[in-house]
């Protein structure tokens, strides 16, 4: 049984740091493209940043210089480091995993940055 579980959400106020996590069970993660998506409200979810398995990453534009992610394959985990937090990052935070055809979500994890 496949399970991404996120950590790491909560209330933060602009301007600060959260780091979210998300630990994989049940998939062969190593080999997973992992990324991080979020929805806010009204809108639609938007993919805010992958890392292959290889290790490349690559960022929605809208938080580029801002939010890092980062894999421990031994740890089956991935992590989105998330800095200077804006308004606009308030959303629900869901971890995916991806192979060929494969592809898993998480539970979410909600963000919300208050002013």
């Amino acid at each position: 049984q496949v399970q991404l579980v996120e950590s790491g959400g909560g209330l933060v106020q602009a301007g600060g740091s959260l780091r979210l996590s998300c630990a994989a069970s049940g998939i062969s993660f190593s080999m997973y493209v992992m990324g991080w998506y979020r929805q806010a409200p009204g809108k639609q979810r938007e993919a805010v940043a992958t890392i292959t398995s290889g290790g490349s990453t690559n960022y929605a534009d809208s938080v580029k210089g801002r939010f890092t992610i980062s894999r421990d394959n031994a740890k089956s985990t991935v992590f989105l480091q998330m800095n200077s937090l804006k308004l606009e990052d308030t959303a629900v935070y869901y971890c995916h995993a991806s192979l060929v055809r494969n592809n898993y979500w998480g539970q979410g994890t909600q963000v919300t940055v208050s002013s």
